[in-house]
């Protein structure tokens, strides 16, 4: 079993940045994240098979020294216990938001880089948004990376094994900056009259009762994300890079996120556009070349279900990468076998997460599937570098999908499926993993 202790280990070391990159010893201290709901069941089952991943893969010579770290409801359990559901509501969000993030938690991420997270629920109360992407905001996780592939299991298209593409979703701007106000209030009506007085703006509909929010799109944030998705496919030998966007419609914003997108790809020898693929080298990739592409959002929708073997990497903004990624997770069996990441590649820091929701009504009851958390691990693992860990991990669940030795979700829709519980498939995993699968 995991000991649950906020005591730093002291037998491992934290991971560090390098000019050559991540620098991670064999003992690394990585704080997680329990999450709520069903955090309850799926992070000791990860928890336990990377153990024995990581076992398997070395011989022993490394291990990961977990460093438990609060968030969420059980931090305001542990912290906060005296305090009831309504005292924690007339609490202000800004000091709301650290009972369920303490300032603690933040910290240790901080200083030891890598980290992974079960689910968490939005807090009680009104004026405190997300944790997830508090922390994403807080930590300047600027890419949400996920990779989508099929791993064997049931899904709805004729062609799952077609579907391999890696997003990178912008993960600070966007609508998702939550720069908006309430209809009906002073401050919108404020917002409005100046948009409608000051700036000429005339095509507000309904200006009595009318919510306004403000949709930030930067050279900055676009540029370092499209970068980060395009040296992803050279570092892993990738054939494109698509920018999605809404750019017809919303020129300034997502269609600037287009333009810088092309501006960054200038600088890379590996790319070639797709315009001179056609007119230079006859609709051929050379040799060592990566195609840079751009498609309409709803155009790529439709193509990534018709024709998914032509996108690669795809790069975009946060309310389509939230979209976009979850319909390819449907395709290849949805979010309990989608792997997720936040990451700055500046700072080398990075927090991997289960995809999914805390599904309250599940919890605690040892049924659901830990696929999910379970992949972001494999993900954390080859972030870190250790690529043998990682298959192991992968060529585990592929395995015990294989043998149709599965939870719930998965058992009823395969014929002649075994029924596990969430930690029997744990254990069906880790029986599962062979080296060179």
């Amino acid at each position: 079993m995991i000991e649950e202790s906020s005591s730093i280990p002291t037998n491992g070391s934290s991971i560090e940045l390098t000019t050559q990159g991540l620098s991670v010893p064999n003992y690394p201290i990585i704080p997680y994240i329990r999450g709520d709901g069903i955090g309850t069941d799926v992070t000791p089952v990860m928890l336990k098979v990377v153990d024995a991943a990581v076992a398997k893969a070395y011989d022993g010579k490394k291990k990961i020294q977990w460093f438990k770290v609060w968030a969420g409801d059980e931090a305001v359990a542990k912290n906060h216990s005296e305090l009831s559901e309504d005292e924690i509501k007339e609490i202000p969000p800004d000091e709301r938001q650290k009972l369920y993030l303490p300032d603690e938690t933040v910290a240790v991420i901080r200083k030891h880089l890598v980290a992974i997270k079960g689910p968490l629920t939005t807090p009680v109360g009104g004026g405190i948004r997300s944790l997830n992407v508090a922390l994403r905001k807080v930590l300047d996780l600027y890419a949400c990376v996920r990779p989508v592939r099929h791993i064997g299991t049931p899904a709805p298209v004729k062609r799952p094994q077609d579907l391999d593409i890696v997003f990178f979703r912008e993960n600070t701007e966007d609508v998702y900056a939550g720069i908006e106000w309430r209809a009906g209030t002073p401050a919108a009506k404020k917002v409005i009259n100046w948009l409608e007085q000051e700036m000429g703006v005339t095509s507000i509909r309904f200006t009595e009762m009318c919510g306004i929010g403000v949709k930030p799109v930067s050279e900055q944030g676009s540029k370092r994300l499209i970068r980060a998705a395009i040296e992803y496919a050279i570092k892993n030998n990738r054939t494109s890079v698509t920018m999605a966007h809404k750019g017809n419609i919303m020129k300034f914003t997502e269609g600037a996120f287009r333009d810088w997108g092309y501006e960054v790809g200038e600088q890379y020898a590996q790319i070639i556009t797709e315009q001179a693929l056609f007119e230079t080298y006859g609709g051929t990739v050379p040799s060592g070349k990566i195609v840079l592409k751009d498609r309409i959002a709803d155009q790529f929708f439709q193509q990534m279900l018709l024709r998914p073997t032509e996108y690669d990497v795809v790069a975009t903004l946060n309310l389509n990468g939230d979209y976009m990624s979850d319909a390819a997770a449907a395709q290849v069996g949805g979010l309990g076998v989608a792997p997720g990441a936040n990451i700055n590649y500046k700072t080398g820091c990075a927090v991997f997460e289960a995809t999914h929701g805390t599904a309250p009504k599940h919890a605690g009851k040892n049924r659901v599937n830990p696929g999910s958390i379970i992949l972001s691990a494999s993900e954390m693992l080859q972030y870190m570098g250790w690529n043998e860990a990682a298959r192991l991990i992968l060529s585990g669940i592929k395995g015990a999908i294989s043998s149709k030795l599965v939870t719930y979700d998965l058992e009823r829709q395969m014929e002649g499926a075994t029924l596990l519980s969430c930690s029997q498939f744990g254990d069906e995993i880790i029986s599962n993993m062979q080296e060179g699968k």
